[in-house]
């Protein structure tokens, strides 16, 4: 995938799905959106709406791994959700690890609230302040990334 385009990056979650986006040529990543997962699956209308928007050179999920690299329950959720972007829109999709990015986003955001850039309320954005973080990861270790086929 190519590091000088742009890129989409997700934190995948059970009920919700942080979205960033960012670019080698940015600083760093950016959030985007929070979007929503049902029972059926995650909102692909507003998922593709970004996409449609951003028109990204490739895409990167977050691969949620126990500490020790193990599985856990939501990891075939991501794996799942990645080859299904893959399949959808015929990009490049890579999975980084995502340990403790929402950790963290935790402490990002609350030093922005501490700076008062960020209010309380905002907090429904931290998802994708977590996608932000998985995006910067893989900006910093491409190589450490797993292409999804």
């Amino acid at each position: 995938m190519k590091l000088d385009g742009t890129v989409l990056g997700f934190d995948v979650g059970a009920r919700r799905i942080g979205v960033a986006v960012g670019s080698a040529f940015g600083v760093g990543a950016r959030a985007l959106a929070v979007i929503d997962v049902h029972g059926h699956g995650p909102d692909w209308p507003a998922i593709d709406k970004l996409h449609a928007e951003w028109r990204p050179d490739g895409l990167v999920v977050g691969d949620p791994m126990t500490l020790d690299g193990g599985d856990q329950p939501i990891r075939k959720r991501a794996h799942a959700f990645a080859r299904e972007l893959r399949l959808r829109y015929q990009l490049p999709v890579v999975l980084v690890d995502e340990r403790a990015s929402s950790i963290e986003a935790a402490q990002r955001f609350a030093l922005d609230r501490a700076q008062g850039r960020k209010r309380k309320r905002d907090a429904a954005a931290l998802d994708a302040v977590a996608a932000a973080v998985i995006i910067e990861r893989w900006l910093a270790a491409p190589c450490d990334a797993t292409r999804v086929e």
